[in-house]
């Protein structure tokens, strides 16, 4: 199972050429066809509506029976938290996407590409940046403490689940450190020999 981030990590990635299932978010919808794409933004959501017919659409709980049943509700957190970051009204697409690659995988193990977490700059980074839907070029990077918190909660709720981050120059976030993480650099995603 792969799931993927729109950070610009992955720009030199043949997606088309991986098999197996596939999560995306928000955007992605545009260039490959994901078997699951989460959008927690309505602007996202309609904007997939409108061109997919076949991808497994999901939103926020709140906001799903808006579309008449044409898009799914995110599933429930696997774990009850008090903070702020702890509530899935803040948990965005990314960390909702990696949350359902996590309950869908028959495999046990999840394939993590362009979550980024961090900008080279200071500016958003984000491939989909300058687009309908997205934040200029020269908007402030977002910082991606939510991001750590709600992904490593995935990571610690699914141990049995090996999960492998595809990254080149990148450093695992502390909260990320546990035994079912590897990390791997971008030149050994394996593609279909087809």
């Amino acid at each position: 199972m792969y799931v993927f981030g729109n950070g610009e990590s992955r720009t030199s990635i043949d997606i088309d050429k991986l098999d197996g299932p596939k999560v995306g978010c928000n955007a992605i919808h545009r260039d490959y066809h994901m078997d699951h794409l989460v959008c927690a933004d309505r602007r996202m959501v309609k904007e997939a509506i409108d061109t997919n017919t076949q991808t497994k659409i999901y939103t926020r709980t709140e906001w799903a029976p808006m579309f008449k049943g044409t898009v799914r509700s995110v599933p429930p957190l696997p774990y009850k938290g008090t903070e702020r970051w702890d509530e899935p009204f803040q948990w965005g697409s990314g960390p909702y996407a990696v949350l359902i690659a996590s309950m869908y995988t028959t495999d046990k193990c999840v394939n993590l590409i362009g979550f980024d977490l961090w900008s080279r700059s200071n500016k958003i980074n984000n491939m989909y940046k300058d687009t309908p839907n997205y934040q200029n070029a020269d908007y402030r990077a977002v910082d991606p403490r939510y991001w750590i918190h709600q992904i490593g909660m995935v990571f610690k709720c699914f141990p049995n689940i090996q999960f492998i981050i595809y990254q080149d120059d990148w450093e695992l976030p502390s909260a990320w450190k546990y035994p079912n993480i590897t990390v791997d650099t971008l030149s050994n995603i394996s593609y279909n020999s087809n």
